[in-house]
């Protein structure tokens, strides 16, 4: 017996799993008047999207694990060296997720046509942007790094523009510019310290890594999946592995790790939730969600990286900056509302 299936999905979101674009109707019409047909055995299954709802809870939960590490990461580089600390973390969240793939049946060799995000994920995004963060914060305090790294929504717009076409709604400008003005108010140029070279290297290699955050999420988006993100995060973090223990190796020597109860908390913290949860999920939430809707809303991070570093490390909030906490607020909430839901009803085959 048919019975109809209720499919949601973003308004515009329709070009998750082809490199050229279709309008909503041909969509819509390709599934309503297309019989839906068993997929061959051997066939490898598709990534399925999240329903923008689920995806918009996904990517709140992913904004306040990454905004509450902010001040984890700080308190960490008291115990270890930042590229150890790096190496460290992508370590042991290699080893969760890979214990969770083998449990699951999901740990196995990736087809050659997935390398590429891999090595975009696990190099650039994972590798480089920690080594580069774990550096950067020994010279910024976390609630001003957080700004600088996600910063990266501004970069997003741009690129995704000309990637992928995206094309920006009034509300997501509006969204945009309110998150713009924020981040501005958050950073508080006026009183940086231009005169420290070491302060100026590192807010200037936490702008680069925003950069790099930018390229590797519209990469993400653009990538055209054989397997899906969940199998292939083991062998991301065994990519963004390897090169941190050169470099560290190289950069910093043995390591000396001043191992303690609260240190153990914040590797575990790192590997479960900062790396292998963070992740995954944003790999999913950007299959599901615009690659701008995305960026925009993790401008939340810095506001919640602000927050938990003054309740945790009693860094001052002057009232710039909290005039810049409701701005991204603000341009959050805009962002969420113009990522309208357009349902669809067709009917399937009986299940044989």
């Amino acid at each position: 017996m048919r019975r109809p299936i209720r499919i949601a999905a973003p308004a515009e979101d329709f070009d998750l799993y082809s490199e050229s674009r279709f309008t909503r109707e041909r969509w819509a019409a390709s599934l309503s008047s297309t019989p839906m047909a068993s997929p061959p055995a051997t066939a490898t299954p598709r990534v399925v999207p999240l329903t923008p709802v689920a995806a918009l809870l996904l990517l709140g939960a992913t904004v306040v694990v990454l905004g509450v590490n902010w001040p984890i990461m700080k308190t960490g580089l008291e115990s270890i060296d930042p590229l150890w600390f790096a190496f460290l973390r992508v370590t042991s969240a290699g080893l969760v997720v890979a214990a969770v793939a083998a449990l699951t049946g999901r740990l196995r060799p990736l087809p050659r046509q997935d390398w590429p995000v891999v090595l975009s994920v696990g190099v650039a995004g994972t590798a480089v942007h920690l080594a580069i963060l774990f550096f950067a914060l020994q010279f910024v305090p976390a609630g001003r790094s957080s700004v600088l790294v996600w910063t990266a929504a501004l970069w997003t717009v741009p690129i995704a523009s000309v990637a992928l076409g995206e094309r920006m709604s009034p509300r997501r400008w509006a969204g945009l510019f309110a998150g713009i003005g924020g981040i501005v108010l958050l950073f508080e140029p006026w009183r940086f310290t231009w005169s420290n070279g070491d302060v100026l290297l590192g807010n200037g290699l936490l702008l680069v890594t925003a950069m790099i955050q930018a390229a590797v999420i519209v990469h993400t988006r653009a990538h055209r999946w054989v397997t899906g993100p969940r199998d292939a995060l083991p062998w991301q973090m065994l990519v963004a592995a390897l090169p941190l223990l050169v470099v560290a190796l190289v950069w910093e020597g043995l390591p000396e790790i001043d191992w303690s109860p609260r240190f153990a908390a914040i590797v575990a913290y790192q590997a479960v939730f900062a790396t292998g949860f963070a992740a995954w999920a944003r790999q999913i939430v950007v299959l599901s969600l615009r690659a701008t809707t995305v960026a925009l809303v993790f401008m939340a991070i810095p506001l919640v990286g602000m927050v938990t570093s003054v309740i945790a490390l009693d860094e001052t909030v002057t009232a710039a900056a909290a005039l810049g906490v409701l701005a991204i607020g603000f341009g959050v909430t805009l962002t969420i509302l113009a990522e309208r839901v357009t349902r669809v009803v067709v009917e399937a085959q009986p299940l044989e």
